[in-house]
C-alpha cells in the first residue's frame, strides 16, 4: 500500500513539474506578435523598423503627450528605471524603451521631441524611441500584444487606453506586464529587468 501511494506521489509530482515547466517555456513566454512590417517615427526624423529591432530586451510603452495622468507618471518613473540601468552599463545595450503616442494626430515628431527632453532623451542613440505615425499601424502593435493595448478618442481629445506596458525579451518574448502609473514599481521592474539580461 505504501509502495503505490509514493509511486502515485513521485508521479503526480513529475507531472506537476513537467506542466510547470511546459507553462514557462511555452505558454507563458508567448511571442510578443509585433507585426515586423510597422514603420514608426521617431521623434528625432529617423524611421523605426520593428521587423529590424535591435536584439535587445525592450520595455513598450504606449502614451499621448496630452494626457492629464497616468502617461506623464509613467514615462516619469521609466525616466527612474532608466536611471538605474543607466547605472549599471546596460541600458542601450541590452535593454531598450519604446515609447509610442496613441495620438499620432497632436504627436508629431516636434511634439514628441520636447516631450522626450522633459526626460533627458535628445537623441535616438540612447536607447530609449519616443514614436509617432500612423494610427493604424499604432492600434495594430497594441492589439496584437497580450492582453491588448486599446485606445480610443472619444471626442473629447481625451483618449481612454488601457493601462499597461510591455517586458520582451531579446527574443521577442513578452515576459510580463506592468502597470502603467503610480502602481508602477521601479524597483521590482529593475530586478525583473537585471535577472532577465544577465
Amino acid at each position: 500500500m505504501k509502495r503505490s501511494y509514493y509511486i502515485i506521489s513521485i508521479v503526480v509530482i513529475l507531472l506537476g513539474i513537467g506542466l510547470g515547466i511546459f507553462y514557462l517555456k511555452v505558454i507563458r513566454p508567448g511571442n510578443a506578435n509585433i507585426p515586423d512590417d510597422v514603420i514608426l517615427d521617431t521623434a528625432f526624423g529617423n524611421e523605426y523598423h520593428f521587423g529590424e529591432m535591435k536584439k535587445t530586451a525592450k520595455i513598450i510603452e504606449f502614451m499621448y503627450t496630452q494626457c492629464p495622468d497616468v502617461c506623464p507618471v509613467t514615462t516619469l518613473e521609466l525616466s527612474m528605471l532608466r536611471n538605474k540601468l543607466e547605472a549599471e552599463g546596460v541600458f542601450g545595450d541590452k535593454v531598450e524603451f519604446v515609447t509610442i503616442t496613441v495620438d499620432p494626430e497632436r504627436d508629431t515628431p516636434e511634439v514628441l521631441k520636447d516631450y522626450a527632453g522633459r526626460f533627458q532623451v535628445t537623441s535616438d542613440d540612447q536607447g530609449w524611441y519616443f514614436l509617432t505615425g500612423d494610427v493604424d499601424d499604432i492600434s495594430r502593435i497594441g492589439e496584437n500584444l497580450k492582453p491588448p493595448f486599446l485606445f480610443r478618442d472619444p471626442g473629447s481629445g481625451e483618449i481612454i487606453h488601457s493601462t499597461w506596458m510591455y517586458f520582451i525579451d531579446e527574443d521577442g518574448n513578452l515576459l510580463e506586464n506592468f502597470v502603467m502609473g503610480e502602481d508602477f514599481d521601479v524597483d521590482r521592474a529593475y530586478k525583473r529587468v537585471m535577472r532577465t539580461i544577465k
